[in-house]
């Protein structure tokens, strides 16, 4: 499995990550986890990638909703999931987590772990642990072949900042 650990010693630096990680064509239908304490940075980032692939209006954090759905103005479809507080398996079903996964569009899955048994595979696993109140260390993980191919397109940007 690779992996790549990269600085973002201010949360421009994250927002500039999101713009590359925008660009990559194999972000549509990606699957990815974030990952990181309460604080760490997950939705700011979430917030930057949507911003960065043109999603307009208010982007909220989907904590009690458990998922927001979004989309970009060239049709993706993106669901930004908040796993937190979810603990009945019921909820699964019921809300059609099934249907959005086996579907197209891309998927943000925060606190992947209180899933799991539920989700597929992540695509590419993101890392977030905060340093200072600013700089966080990144380490992401590709899985899959799609996740290879984000992060070949990550490595191959022009101002990476890997550690």
């Amino acid at each position: 499995m690779p992996v790549v650990t990269l600085q973002w010693p201010s949360e421009a630096d994250a927002e500039a990550f999101a713009r590359t990680l925008a660009e990559a064509p194999a972000l549509r239908d990606a699957f990815l986890t974030l990952h990181g304490d309460l604080g760490a940075g997950k939705t700011t980032f979430v917030r930057h990638l949507l911003r960065a692939i043109g999603v307009t209006g208010r982007i909220k954090s989907p904590t009690y909703a458990v998922v927001e759905p979004h989309e970009a103005p060239d049709g993706l479809a993106v669901f930004h999931f908040d796993f937190y507080r979810f603990g009945d398996p019921r909820e699964w079903e019921d809300a059609g987590f099934r249907d959005i996964f086996a579907g197209p569009g891309l998927k943000l899955a925060e606190w992947p772990d209180n899933a799991a048994g539920r989700i597929p595979p992540a695509d590419l696993a993101i890392k977030i642990e905060a340093m200072t109140d600013d700089s966080r260390t990144v380490i992401l993980e590709a899985a899959t072949p799609r996740g290879r191919e984000l992060l070949a397109h990550l490595v191959a940007a022009p101002t990476p900042r890997f550690a």
